[in-house]
């Protein structure tokens, strides 16, 4: 609380007004750095009297007449320096408003590294100050932090991260997918395998949703990449989710599960071939400098889609063909690709057959079923 009385605490906003309208003038004759000076010792004047109110009218203010400085540079140092103060007192939404300010002026700059931080940091803010009421617009600058991350040669992968989890966000999944996911891999453990199978579905679906999402959330004519890139994963994830789920209720070794089992079996099928064609389109665009975790995700979509063949007893596609088909021009990529292990192990997958191969699956990193593949391997060798 300040400790001004009544008389005093008048006095002290009289002066405040008298300051930001002199700095109003000073603006509109165009001497901005002076203007700013004056609205700065205006904003000093209400924290001291508590007024946070009116703080947030004189530091939007503030942005507005800095975003409109010629020297960028010189702008974002002055954004930079009162977000300091706004963060040391705690004043979530301010800061999240001048970090979008601050987003801006570096996006026009092409300093993606500082827009995608500032529109980041926008996000958490306004996430923080009112999770209900700023939800959706949490999400949405959590995506321009992706967008602009992701054009950062330094930053790319995180801010394609980002991008999926805002888009998760917005779709309203974010966590509820991760604790479905747990739940899901307690039914196993409990040998539920029909309520584990139904949780995994539910999650693919989550996703599915999702992925119906992408185009209007996306602007195609310059997210391109970013459309392939979270088509690519969400197609992905759909797919694992269903090949979890078959394979929970082949574990039940209930026959009446056999038509579901072919059913869900088959549309994971085509969606491996989808998510790997997508990838390939993407990888295609580059020449030299390939993206390594695509390259992973792409050998590991070969690999999925052998497995659930193999447990399916199909062989709609040869995996290593389909993976590698327009090979010829392409020499580089598919070199990195075969190099990886999850393109040997479904070489090895191929040549000895799944239940021949199950210790080098163990000792192999799979995603989302690192937490439950020991638990179905123990069913594979029975």
């Amino acid at each position: 609380m300040d400790s001004y009385n009544g008389a005093e605490r008048e006095e002290k906003e009289i002066e405040a007004m008298r300051l930001i309208d002199e700095a109003e003038n000073l603006a509109n004759k165009g001497k901005g750095n002076r203007a700013i000076s004056l609205y700065e010792k205006a904003a000093q004047i209400y924290l001291e009297i508590g007024s946070y109110l009116k703080l947030d009218e004189i530091y939007i203010g503030i942005s507005k007449k800095i975003s409109q400085f010629k020297n960028n540079l010189q702008a974002i140092y002055r954004l930079e320096s009162i977000i300091r103060k706004t963060e040391e007192l705690q004043l979530h939404e301010i800061s999240a408003k001048l970090y979008i300010q601050l987003g801006n002026i570096a996006y026009k700059m092409n300093d993606w590294e500082t827009a995608g931080e500032s529109y980041k940091k926008a996000s958490d803010y306004l996430y923080d100050s009112d999770p209900e009421e700023y939800s959706n617009l949490s999400s949405f600058f959590l995506l321009k932090a992706g967008q602009a991350l992701e054009r950062s040669p330094t930053k790319k992968v995180h801010g394609k991260r980002l991008i999926l989890k805002a888009i998760m966000k917005i779709n309203k999944f974010d966590e509820l997918y991760e604790m479905e996911e747990k739940r899901g891999n307690q039914l196993i453990e409990m040998k539920e395998y029909e309520a584990a199978a139904n949780k995994f579905t539910d999650i693919s679906n989550y996703f599915r949703e999702a992925l119906g999402s992408l185009e209007s959330l996306l602007d195609s004519s310059e997210s391109e990449d970013t459309i392939l890139n979270a088509k690519a994963r969400f197609t992905h994830f759909i797919a694992e989710y269903l090949t979890v789920a078959a394979l929970c209720l082949r574990a039940s070794e209930d026959r009446k599960f056999n038509e579901k089992i072919k059913m869900i079996g088959k549309e994971a099928i085509d969606l491996f071939q989808q998510a790997i064609d997508i990838q390939k389109n993407y990888l295609f665009q580059s020449r030299t400098d390939f993206d390594k975790e695509i390259i992973y995700r792409i050998s590991f979509d070969a690999m999925l889609l052998e497995i659930i063949q193999s447990i399916l007893g199909v062989n709609e596609v040869n995996s290593i063909e389909f993976l590698l088909k327009d090979g010829d021009d392409h020499r580089v990529l598919f070199k990195k690709i075969k190099d990886t292990p999850y393109f040997k192990l479904t070489k090895r997958i191929q040549k000895a057959g799944l239940l021949n191969i199950l210790n080098d699956l163990e000792n192999t990193h799979l995603g989302h079923f690192e937490s439950l593949k020991n638990t179905l391997i123990k069913y594979f060798r029975k």
